[in-house]
C-alpha cells in the first residue's frame, strides 16, 4: 500500500486549504484511514480520522468544527478539508491507513501501518 499526500501550501490565518491522500491500493474501502501532523520540534499528533466507509469521523479537538475529514473509495482518495486555519495549524501533514473492520477508526499512530510522505501546511498571522 502506498499514500501520497498532496494539497499543502502557505495560507493566511483564517484562510483554507484541502489535502488529498492518493492510495495504492486494489480495494481502498477495506483500509481506516487517518490525518496526523507533525509541527516543528513537536511530536506528531493525531488530527481526524474515519471509518473504512466514512461513516464515522473523529476529530483532535483543536480542529473540531473546523477541519472535516472525507473520502471517495471508488476513487482511492482521502481528504482533509481545512478551514479557519490558525498559526498553530502549521505542520507537515501525514496521511495514514490500516486494515480494519467496518466502523473502526484509530486515533493512534501506532494503529497505522502504512504512511505518506506528507505535505506541508503554513499558516502565517
Amino acid at each position: 500500500v502506498q499514500l501520497q499526500a498532496s494539497g499543502g501550501g502557505l495560507v493566511q490565518a483564517g484562510g483554507s486549504l484541502r489535502l488529498s491522500c492518493r492510495a495504492s491500493v486494489r480495494t481502498f474501502s477495506n483500509y481506516r484511514m487517518g490525518w496526523f501532523r507533525q509541527a516543528p520540534g513537536k511530536e506528531r499528533e493525531f488530527v481526524a480520522a474515519t471509518s473504512r466507509g466514512g461513516t464515522r469521523q473523529y476529530y483532535a479537538d483543536s480542529v473540531k468544527g473546523r477541519f472535516t475529514i472525507s473520502r471517495d473509495n471508488a476513487k482511492n482518495m482521502g481528504y482533509l478539508q481545512m478551514s479557519n486555519l490558525k498559526p498553530e495549524d502549521t505542520a507537515v501533514y501525514y496521511c495514514a491507513a490500516n486494515l480494519a473492520p467496518p466502523n473502526a477508526y484509530a486515533v493512534r499512530s501506532e494503529d497505522y501501518a502504512y504512511w505518506g510522505q506528507g505535505t506541508l501546511v503554513t499558516v502565517s498571522s
